[in-house]
C-alpha cells in the first residue's frame, strides 16, 4: 500500500514537469521558443510556470496521454518506447554532449562533474540525497518494479535484468551530465544546482547558439524526453491501476479512469505552486510541488525500500528468495541475502533518521 501511495504522489507532480516538456516541444514546433533572445530563456520559463492556465493545461494533456495508453494496455507502449525511442534519445544525448564539449565552459563543467570533493563524504546530507536519487531514478520503493516484475516470465534472469537497468541508467546520467554542465558554466547566470532550470533554461540556450540546426535538435530532444517521461508515468500509474484491479475487482478501464483522473486532480496544486496563483501556499517552508517531492524522495521511498528489504530478507523463505533471484547455491547469493537482511536496512534506516532530523519547518524536530 505504501508503494501505491508513493507512486501516486510522485505521478501527481511528475505529470506537471512532463507537461512543461510538452509545452517546450510545442513552443519549438510553433517557433515561439526558437524566437527567444539569447539569455532570455529564464524569463520564458518563469513566465510559463507562473501562469494560471498554461501549467495546468499541459499537465492535464500529458496525463491524458498516460491514461489513454494504460486504458488500453501498457505492453505495446512500453515496448515501443524501449526499442525505438530510448535508443533515439541516447543518440541525441550523445550528439548534444559532443556539442557541449565545444563550449567555452566545457573545461569548468567537466572539472565540476568529475573532480571529487572528498570532504563531502563527511556530510550526512550527501548520503541522504544519493539514496533518494537512487530510489527515484531506479523506481525503487514505489511499487513499479514489483508491478512490472509480476508480468515477467518465470525464466527471466533477475540479477542480469537489474544489472542492465543500473548500468544503462548510470551511463545515461553521465552522458546527460556531460551534455548539461559544460553548458551551465558557459552561462554565468545559471547555477549548477538550478534543478529543472538546467533542462528548461540551459539547454534551450545551447540550442539557440546552434542556429537553425538548434531548433531541429530541440524538437527531437524534447520529443524524446516527453516519450521517456511518458514511459515512466505509465509505470507509475500502472501501480495504482493494478492495485485497484486486484483489491476492488475492477476491470482495467474503470481502474485506469479512476486512478488517472484522481492523480491528475491532485497534481493541479503542484502545477499552480511554482509562481502561479498558489505560489504563496507554503507548507513546511516548501511550495506544494516541492513538498510532495520531499515527502516521497526523503520519506516514503526509503521507507518502502526498508519494508521490502526486511520482507525479502527476513519474512520470505530463504530458499524461495534465492531461487527467485537465480542465486541458489552461490556465494553471491549468500552475500546478497545478508546484505539485504542487515546492511541495506541499517543504511536506509540511518538515512530516514537523518532526513527526519534535517527536515525543514514543521517536519523537523
Amino acid at each position: 500500500m505504501l508503494g501505491v501511495l508513493t507512486s501516486f504522489l510522485i505521478l501527481s507532480f511528475y505529470g506537471v514537469i512532463a507537461g512543461w516538456v510538452l509545452y517546450y516541444l510545442f513552443s519549438y514546433l510553433t517557433g515561439a521558443a526558437g524566437a527567444v533572445e539569447q539569455e532570455g530563456y529564464a524569463d520564458f520559463f518563469i513566465n510559463f510556470i507562473g501562469g494560471a492556465g498554461g501549467p495546468v493545461f499541459w499537465q492535464v494533456l500529458f496525463m491524458a496521454f498516460v491514461i489513454g495508453i494504460v486504458f488500453f494496455g501498457v505492453k505495446r507502449g512500453i515496448e515501443l518506447s524501449n526499442r525505438i525511442f530510448m535508443p533515439m534519445l541516447a543518440i541525441i544525448l550523445i550528439m548534444l554532449a559532443g556539442y557541449s564539449l565545444t563550449l567555452d565552459g566545457a573545461g569548468e563543467g567537466l572539472a565540476f562533474m568529475f573532480s571529487p570533493d572528498w570532504s563531502a563524504f563527511g556530510n550526512a546530507d550527501v548520503y541522504a540525497a544519493a539514496v533518494g536519487q537512487a530510489f527515484f531514478t531506479l523506481s525503487l520503493g514505489m511499487g513499479a518494479m514489483i508491478t512490472y516484475s509480476s508480468y515477467l516470465p518465470k525464466e527471466t534472469n533477475l540479477p542480469s535484468a537489474a544489472g542492465n537497468v543500473v548500468l544503462l541508467d548510470t551511463l545515461f546520467a553521465i552522458v546527460a551530465g556531460i551534455m548539461i554542465f559544460p553548458a551551465v558554466f558557459s552561462f554565468a547566470s545559471v547555477e549548477p544546482d538550478a534543478g529543472p532550470g538546467l533542462i528548461f533554461i540551459v539547454l534551450p540556450e545551447v540550442f539557440n547558439m546552434m542556429g537553425g540546426a538548434g531548433t531541429i535538435f530541440a524538437i527531437f530532444f524534447f520529443f524524446l524526453v516527453a516519450i521517456a517521461a511518458l514511459s515512466s508515468a505509465i509505470s507509475l500509474l500502472e501501480v495504482s491501476v493494478s492495485y485497484m484491479m486486484r483489491k476492488m475487482d475492477w476491470d482495467r478501464r474503470k481502474a485506469t479512469l479512476a486512478a488517472g483522473i484522481t492523480v491528475t486532480i491532485f497534481g493541479i496544486p503542484s502545477a499552480l505552486s511554482q509562481g502561479g496563483p498558489w505560489s504563496g501556499a507554503i507548507v513546511g517552508e516548501l511550495p506544494f510541488l516541492d513538498l510532495v517531492d520531499t515527502i516521497t524522495d526523503q520519506y516514503t521511498l526509503p521507507l518502502g525500500g526498508l519494508i521490502i528489504a526486511l520482507f525479502v530478507g527476513w519474512g520470505w523463505n530463504k530458499v524461495d528468495a534465492l531461487r527467485e533471484t537465480g542465486l541458489t547455491d552461490t556465494a553471491v547469493g549468500m552475500v546478497w541475502l545478508w546484505f539485504i537482511r542487515i546492511i541495506a536496512p541499517a543504511g536506509i534506516l540511518w538515512i530516514l533518521i537523518q532526513n527526519l532530523l534535517n527536515a525543514p519547518g514543521t517536519f523537523g524536530f
